[in-house]
């Protein structure tokens, strides 16, 4: 499926274009915005290869991965990413994670995305489970993922080495029904 396109009030997810790396390194070389990730802040040449892989991503066949620019619809302008990736041991299932520019944080538009992410994962990909992890110390996206409509499922142990030390995951989940009742 390509392309993907998206949109609520305030937000438009999209496709993601090679002009797209100066906004994604704003996220991925923040160290404020990746304190709470699964890496440490990346290099301007690491996001431009991270970006490429993923543009790539989306003319294979069958797509495994949607890494979409999350855009305000008014201007366009990119303030975060998301990416959902199929499950492969779980065809109808995915997981996602996404990303805001820290001056964008603090009025709503995580939980726009997310529901943007769960609209696609439910209404065009026929999805049966969505599901999410973050960080123990993550508060934020604690409150992002339940407000849109995520149910706390538990924790992955030494999930993820990051930092020079294991931190656990708390992961989330929605399934169709779920977003459908919603």
């Amino acid at each position: 499926m390509y392309p993907i396109t998206r949109h609520s009030s305030r937000l438009a997810l999209r496709e993601l274009t090679i002009d797209d790396v100066d906004a994604v390194h704003a996220i991925y070389g923040s160290p404020e915005a990746t304190e709470h990730m699964s890496f440490t802040p990346r290099s301007r040449e690491q996001v431009d290869v991270i970006v490429a892989r993923w543009i790539a991503s989306a003319s294979a066949t069958p797509r495994e991965e949607y890494a979409l620019a999350a855009t305000e619809r008014k201007t366009g302008e990119p303030i975060g990413c998301v990416r959902l990736a199929h499950d492969p041991h779980q065809p109808n299932a995915a997981t996602f994670g996404f990303a805001l520019r820290p001056d964008t944080w603090g009025v709503g538009y995580g939980r726009e995305v997310v529901r943007l992410i769960c609209d696609l994962a439910f209404t065009d990909l026929d999805l049966h489970r969505l599901w999410a992890a973050r960080s123990p110390h993550n508060t934020a996206s604690e409150r992002t993922l339940l407000a849109a409509g995520l149910t706390e499922e538990g924790r992955i142990r030494a999930h993820v080495h990051v930092r020079g030390a294991w931190r656990d995951s708390i992961t989330y989940s929605i399934l169709r029904e779920e977003w459908s009742a919603s």
